[in-house]
């Protein structure tokens, strides 16, 4: 064999091995989907992506692997998980919204080549809780404001007619007692998907006394309704 030809065969030994192996990322991240980026997922995404759920599952690797890219740009625009109240302004049950920290691990697990890591490192399939949302018919509806007739238990808070850019905010201002009419951050609303409906239940249930006022800006923006242990007849005017 000439040494042109086993140059030309070493040249075409090296092409191939780097066509096989450009379908594939080069890991840089220690970050992988069993450890670390399962647990954001089945913590916040497999209550609607899971088999039998509302879309695609994403519960192993296999399924997830091929999601990598848009799952990084769906959660730095924070349409998903599409939980819509912002943290800090009330403090709610069962919170499916990501932390700055866990969008920033998605990310950088995404960017770092979406590597799988050890299978046996994952964590058990979650339960997924009993959906309330459309079991509840009644509520004290608040369109615009509304000024709270006696005082009351809130225990939860649901948007109804959000309008299409789901930006809403929902404040409780207490006037009957401070003459300062202190605020109360009930909920806060950005990109809310109305085809991902949600009750907001508070940890913490909160009195409003009589005399506070509920408003919910800007104007027309939605209908929420509020849920408390009050009696709706007399809670409200």
């Amino acid at each position: 064999m000439t040494m042109t030809r086993r140059l030309a065969d070493i040249f075409a030994c090296g092409f191939s091995f780097a066509l096989i192996n450009s379908g594939h990322d080069v890991i840089t991240t220690p970050i992988t989907f069993s450890r670390e980026i399962s647990r954001v997922v089945y913590g916040h995404c497999a209550r609607c992506h899971r088999p039998g759920g509302q879309a695609f599952s994403l519960m192993t690797y296999a399924e997830a692997r091929p999601w990598a890219a848009a799952i990084k740009e769906e959660v730095l625009e924070r349409r998903m998980p599409p939980w819509g109240a912002v943290k800090g302004f009330g403090e709610f049950q069962d919170d499916q919204g990501l932390t700055l920290e866990q969008i920033e691990l998605i990310a950088d697990w995404v960017e770092g080549g979406a590597p799988e890591g050890e299978p046996k490192l994952l964590p058990g399939a979650p339960a997924f809780p009993e959906d309330r949302t459309n079991r509840l018919r009644s509520g004290i509806p608040v369109e615009g404001a509304l000024t709270l007739k006696t005082g009351i238990t809130l225990a939860g808070i649901q948007p109804r007619k959000v309008l299409d850019s789901g930006s809403v905010v929902v404040t409780a201002i207490v006037t009957a007692t401070r003459l300062d009419g202190s605020i109360e951050p009930l909920l806060w609303l950005y990109n809310y998907n109305p085809r991902f409906p949600h009750t907001y239940w508070y940890k913490a249930e909160l009195h409003l006394e009589a005399g506070t006022r509920i408003e919910v800006s800007p104007p027309g923006a939605a209908t929420v309704a509020l849920f408390t242990k009050a009696p709706r007849a007399s809670a409200h005017r």
